[in-house]
């Protein structure tokens, strides 16, 4: 997490970031990830990450509606290695100016609120489980419809969103992961699951035992296992 005194420098002096990614289907496939996260809040920001290791890779950060994150990575670089930027910016940038590399826009590191995965070179995310994609649209079918039932906007209730509708246990190891309807809704709202999906999709269940992870096809969500304790 970028710290206060480090964002509130880094906000004065407004850096100009440097995203190269040369494989021209992998910065469509990144457009694709920001445009739908886009779609789902106009006013989001992204947080770029550049992911350390033999292969250099960059990881986009999404919030969403739903208190979930959303991420997807591409082979690339970033300069500097951890930026916050407008999303409608890092789309336009993508999918208008092209080319192998871009500015993604100007840095607003202080608009992200909240931590992110560890990044370290030796993180490893253990997989608990796989999960057909569909049956993971039917639970968002379901809560859509709940969400419908107890509001005429649809608006789920917190209640609705805590609630814990997939629970995936790995036999071997007796790891467990709960999946709240959070995790559900952001997958679906993503275009993860439902229409347009292959039938035999699945999704990875994992975890590094502070966060869980659900791996699909067009990209994945992440959330923090446990309620981070306040500062005092």
């Amino acid at each position: 997490m970028i710290g206060t005194g480090d964002a509130a420098e880094r906000s004065s002096t407004r850096v100009r970031a440097a995203l190269s990614v040369p494989d021209a289907a992998h910065r469509e496939d990144l457009a694709g990830f920001v445009g739908r996260a886009v779609r789902l809040d106009p006013a989001v920001v992204v947080r770029l990450r550049a992911r350390p290791g033999e292969v250099d890779a960059v990881e986009a950060f999404a919030p969403t509606p739903f208190d979930a994150l959303v991420t997807r990575s591409a082979p690339g670089t970033l300069e500097p290695a951890d930026v916050t930027v407008v999303g409608s910016d890092l789309l336009a940038a993508l999918a208008v100016a092209g080319g192998p590399s871009v500015e993604p826009g100007t840095s607003v590191d202080e608009r992200w609120r909240g931590p992110l995965p560890p990044l370290r070179p030796d993180a490893r995310w253990q997989v608990v489980g796989e999960v057909p994609a569909s049956a993971l649209d039917g639970l968002a079918e379901k809560g859509v419809a709940a969400a419908r039932a107890g509001d005429p906007s649809g608006r789920p209730s917190a209640a609705l969103l805590d609630q814990i509708v997939l629970t995936v246990t790995d036999d071997a190891s007796g790891a467990e992961v709960r999946v709240p309807m959070r995790c559900v809704f952001a997958l679906s709202g993503m275009g993860f699951v439902g229409p347009g999906a292959d039938g035999d999709d699945v999704v990875r269940v994992s975890t590094d035992g502070g966060w869980l992870r659900l791996d699909a096809r067009g990209g994945a969500v992440v959330r923090r296992r446990r309620a981070q304790l306040p500062l005092l």
